[in-house]
């Protein structure tokens, strides 16, 4: 079992998940950020130029005035244009038909600004002039009465200021504005690495802590750090290992007990029932000869006597699988002829269709062999529908042994526990000619062949066509080795 990649490796892991999100954040703070400044400082800027722009005018307006005559001349106008404009910004001077102007610059204005002029207002508008950026500011002329009130003159004065250096400014604003976000962003990606990493570490580790407790190291424990909700996550997982490992640690001792107390009444067994063995052999002689329920109850007698034999030495071979001490005896054997020795040592010859070919060679324990193949045929015999077959097939590296019925086949419920100690397919037959143990005992013979790190299996199935087949595959080389005690 390969371990997990954990977050760290994943393209879509939470570390990925931790920087796109402060990432996002960054940019999004960021944009925010930059582009409030961006138009907040913009709008600042203007309007400071235009307020400045404004004042300006009219103040030289005032130091310009008073005209001393009206309508005045076009050289007075001309003067006057002169007079207001400086190297930052050009003047435009219009006085009903009359026009003048400073410099070569061209005439920009709009009819809504000379419309807000006329109407007494001080106007400004921003416009474009040969992609130069400029501010247009219009006021009239007031002229002073004797009562004291001022009156317009009809003279519309306009000033056009470049805004070249205020935008020169915007743009310096911009781009610190964007770099001071760029650095930002960089800083949010640097403190998502920090966090991702204060915060996966922990979740890493708990993830390697449950696989290597998934895989059966029962010691393992979290080192808890700080207060928070990850520590006290590691200490949930450490108080669940400290209980799974007792319990598992209760429950594998009271296995151990079970099956050391299995072991030594079987063992203990042996001696009563060998000598039982011998009277039954007596009985057996004379049961032909007692009248009657003597000569029944004999029999019977020495048919239980027999059951408990093969029960008892069916349950010491399962002990030797579960503590680990069943060996394997390895011979040289044609597997063909074994299996056809089988079926005639149990008088199965003439009741199964064996089609084995010969020249089959395989190095395994002829001895399970023979309790494989019993276990299979004799269970056929017995539950199944003749004609039961039986059947080889060999590459050159393992051999199959099939052992097919043409009964009703297993119920689909059943199928899955076939190979369980002690289960009968009928619960309602608490007595039974098997002990429930023989086809388990053939799993584990099949499992205790091993080649090239891999076990032989026993397999239980239906047919398409009806009946149960019971599917053997071994190494035809197999390698010496303890039972792993393990199903």
């Amino acid at each position: 079992m390969n371990p997990p990649r954990w977050a760290g490796g994943r393209t879509s892991g939470l570390r990925v998940r931790l920087l796109l999100a402060f990432a996002l954040l960054g940019v999004t703070t960021t944009a925010v950020v930059a582009s409030g400044s961006y138009f907040q400082a913009r709008r600042v800027i203007l309007q400071q130029a235009q307020d400045a722009a404004v004042v300006s005018l009219t103040d030289q307006l005032k130091k310009a005035y008073p005209l001393r005559q009206l309508p005045p001349t076009q050289d007075q106008l001309d003067t006057m244009a002169q007079l207001l404009s400086d190297r930052d910004e050009e003047v435009v001077i219009y006085y009903h038909d009359m026009r003048a102007q400073s410099g070569l610059v061209l005439d920009p204005l709009t009819s809504d600004l000379r419309r807000s002029v006329q109407e007494g207002r001080v106007a400004w508008q921003r416009v474009s002039i040969d992609g130069q950026p400029v501010l247009l500011i219009g006021t009239q002329l007031m002229l002073d009465q004797p009562d004291g009130t001022s009156r317009p003159s009809g003279l519309e004065v306009y000033a056009v200021r470049s805004l070249i250096p205020e935008q020169q400014s915007i743009e310096r604003l911009a781009t610190l504005a964007w770099g001071t976000g760029g650095l930002s962003l960089v800083l949010a990606v640097l403190l998502a690495l920090v966090a991702a990493g204060g915060v996966l570490r922990p979740v890493r580790e708990l993830g390697r802590a449950a696989h290597r407790l998934g895989e059966g190291d029962l010691t393992t424990r979290l080192v808890v750090r700080g207060t928070d909700e990850l520590a006290d996550v590691a200490r949930t997982f450490n108080n669940t290992a400290e209980r799974l490992e007792r319990q598992v640690g209760e429950l594998r001792r009271m296995e151990s007990d079970a099956r050391r107390f299995v072991a030594d009444v079987s063992h203990e067994l042996r001696t009563p029932l060998a000598a039982m063995t011998a009277v039954t052999d007596v009985l057996d002689e004379e049961a032909d000869r007692l009248p009657g329920d003597a000569g029944r109850a004999a029999r019977l007698v020495s048919q239980e006597t027999h059951s408990l034999t093969r029960l008892v030495e069916d349950l010491i071979e399962v002990s030797r699988f579960d503590s680990g001490t069943a060996r394997l005896a390895l011979d040289d054997v044609d597997v063909a002829a074994a299996v056809t020795a089988t079926l005639r040592v149990r008088g199965w010859a003439d009741r199964v269709r064996a089609d084995l070919p010969p020249g089959v060679m395989a190095r395994l324990d002829p001895r399970r062999l023979d309790v494989i193949v019993a276990n299979l045929v004799g269970n056929a015999l017995r539950h199944g529908a003749p004609p039961v077959t039986v059947r080889l097939h060999a590459d050159p590296h393992w051999f199959t042994v099939e052992v097919r019925d043409h009964g009703p086949g297993l119920d689909p419920e059943v199928l899955p526990h076939v190979f369980d100690r002690f289960y009968k397919a009928d619960t309602a037959r608490t007595r039974s000619e098997g002990s429930g143990l023989g086809l388990a005992i053939a799993w584990e013979n099949a499992r205790l062949h091993r080649y090239a790190g891999q076990r032989g299996s026993l397999v239980a199935a239906n047919a398409p066509n009806g009946g149960a087949v019971f599917t053997l595959h071994l190494p035809r080389a197999a390698e010496a080795a303890l039972a792993g005690g393990v199903r």
